[in-house]
Parts: C-alpha cells; sequence; structure tokens
C-alpha cells in the first residue's frame, strides 16, 4: 500500500510510521511522499533521512486558496497515493481532495473525539482546553476525513488518564506516546492489511476486540 503524509511539523508521528514500516509493525507499506506546507518543518528532513520523496507547497505560495487546492489536488494525484495520512497537517484539507480520496483519508487528533475537537481545537491548544474543564480522561482518535472538521467516521481510539499535576505539555508528551504514537501505526497496519470497512459512519475493523484497546501493545488487538 502507497501512503502519503502530510505534515506540517516536527514530525513525529511521521517517525513513528517510518520505525513502524522498518520494523514490519506497518506491513505491505510504503511511503511515497512526504508532503509539507511548511518549508521548515523537521518533519521534512525525517523523510529525507529515510530517503523518501518530499513536497512543499504553501497556500502563501499562490494568489488564492482555489488556487493552492488545486495544486494541492494534483500534487496528491501525482504521487498516486492509496491511503493519505494527516500527521499533524494544519492545512484545511479541501472538498476536492476529499471526493477524489474518498474513505482514503485518515487523520490523528490528539483526544477523544467527539470531545475537544473541531474548529479551533489542534496542537497544544486541545490539552489546555482538556485541562481548563477539569477533564480525567483525554486520549487520542484516528479517523476517516470527511467534509467536516473532526467529523469522519471513527477507526481507532485510546484513553490517556488526566494527571492532577499535567501541564498541556507534560499532558500532550503523554498522549504522543502512549496513544498516538501506537494508534496510528496500528491503524494504517490495519487498512494495509483490508480489515478496515466504512459502513456510513461506522468503522467496522474486522477480528478486532476493542476490549484490549486501553493495553495496546505491538501485536496486540490484531
Amino acid at each position: 500500500m502507497r501512503i502519503a503524509v502530510l505534515v506540517s511539523g516536527g514530525g513525529t508521528n511521521l517517525q513513528a510510521i517510518i520505525d513502524g514500516i522498518k520494523n514490519g509493525t506497518i506491513r505491505n507499506t510504503q511511503i511515497c511522499m512526504v508532503y509539507s506546507n511548511n518549508p521548515g518543518a523537521y518533519a521534512l528532513e525525517r523523510a529525507r533521512t529515510a530517503g523518501i520523496p518530499t513536497a512543499c507547497i504553501s497556500p502563501k505560495d499562490y494568489a488564492t486558496r482555489d488556487d493552492f487546492n488545486i495544486a494541492l489536488l494534483q500534487l496528491l494525484k501525482e504521487a498516486d497515493p492509496d491511503l493519505i495520512v494527516l500527521a499533524g497537517c494544519l492545512v484545511v484539507i479541501p472538498e476536492s481532495v476529499v471526493r477524489a480520496f474518498r474513505n482514503r483519508i485518515i487523520n490523528i487528533h490528539p483526544s477523544l473525539i467527539p470531545s475537544f475537537c473541531g474548529t479551533g481545537y489542534y496542537g497544544l491548544g486541545v490539552h489546555k482546553k482538556v485541562l481548563e474543564r477539569g477533564a480525567r480522561v483525554s486520549g487520542a482518535t484516528v479517523h476517516f476525513v470527511d467534509e467536516g472538521t473532526d467529523t469522519g467516521p471513527i477507526i481507532l481510539q485510546k484513553p490517556v488518564m488526566v494527571r492532577d499535576d499535567d501541564t498541556p505539555e507534560s499532558l500532550q508528551r503523554r498522549i504522543m506516546e502512549e496513544a498516538e504514537w501506537k494508534l496510528l501505526p496500528m491503524a494504517i497496519d490495519l487498512i494495509a492489511q483490508g480489515k478496515v470497512s466504512v459502513d456510513g459512519n461506522k468503522v467496522i475493523v474486522a477480528g478486532y476486540d476493542s476490549d484490549i484497546l486501553p493495553g495496546i501493545t505491538g501485536e496486540e488487538g490484531r
């Protein structure tokens, strides 16, 4: 399975994917392109180090957003991925791309959707809102991307307990380590093995037992 990974920042989730492919946690998969809207994104350096083709175009490079959307769609079509993975991508995916790759775009979000998600909820701000609300549990969600913001069918979720002494930074780090870096590679592997299907707004994962999700490690959950 060919995947294109879209990322705007440091690329820790990209690194989890690269490592997963290398160690066999993600099977039958190759990264055909890493795209960023940010030429200074460290994710691009991670890709180059791993010998992965990169591309960088930004909305700022175009006269209108429509022009950028056309260029992005063309770029993705030329890469010809079976799956597009949003791994910390801050560019709003245009509807034309969603239509062209229906149920072939997935995103990792740092909360348990439908809590703390939607327009304006991204990055460290998500964890600030979690702590301000006094939530006891947060986590991460991998979902398909549709025309809404964090509204697509949910593939996998993993809860992470919030500690009394958490800061937004400590909670962000723990959610990445305990949830994001495990869920995203697992979701990609499940899709690559043909175990994921979409029925309306519900995702069916063949042979998947959600009861063991909180303790995902290695081969568990498959």
